[in-house]
């Protein structure tokens, strides 16, 4: 083999072995209480741009990919925050003091945030399904989601003043 080879192979295993190395590392330090952190951001960003999905289909009535695209993100968002609540039930660690007041309330907040979704998930595929268009029901059903989308904005803040304040801050 010519020594240009050999030099190649070298590097390649050389990187190749940094690699594993580094991978092995950060499976070695993944722990379960991760798995919170990963999901909670889904169902804030598809709820909050369906929701404006949906302030867009007002305003732009003859686009008819709005409401559809609004639907969507919001049966995805009403998925993905079952999950991030679940995930922080069963996967986050215990805390105390003030930390554990602002959790508390941050799960509560959660699980009416998730009630709400499926509330105005189920209303929005039974208006859908059932071909209603009642201009009453679809108010509600668009402040239903308004409310949805504000609460997942307060959920998430509490989430962040837990994480910010005393758990990056407490390091």
């Amino acid at each position: 083999m010519p020594d240009t080879w050999r030099g190649v192979l070298f590097f390649v295993s050389i990187n190749f072995t940094t690699f594993v190395i580094r991978f092995l590392k950060i499976i070695i330090m993944f722990t379960t209480s991760h798995f919170h952190p990963m999901f909670v951001h889904f169902p804030v960003a598809l709820i909050i741009f369906g929701f404006f999905a949906a302030i867009a289909s007002l305003i732009h009535k003859k686009e008819t990919w709005l409401p559809a695209t609004s639907l969507y993100l919001l049966i995805l968002g009403t998925l993905a925050a079952l999950v991030a609540v679940l995930t922080g039930v069963f996967f986050t660690e215990e805390t105390t003091g003030a930390a554990n007041e602002i959790g508390e309330l941050h799960e509560h907040l959660a699980w009416i945030t998730l009630g709400l979704l499926v509330a105005t998930s189920a209303l929005y595929i039974y208006l859908k399904v059932k071909k209603i268009e009642k201009p009453g029901l679809k108010w509600c059903a668009f402040a239903l989601y308004a409310l949805s989308a504000i609460s997942v904005g307060v959920t998430g803040f509490y989430g962040g003043t837990l994480v910010y304040n005393f758990m990056i801050l407490a390091h």
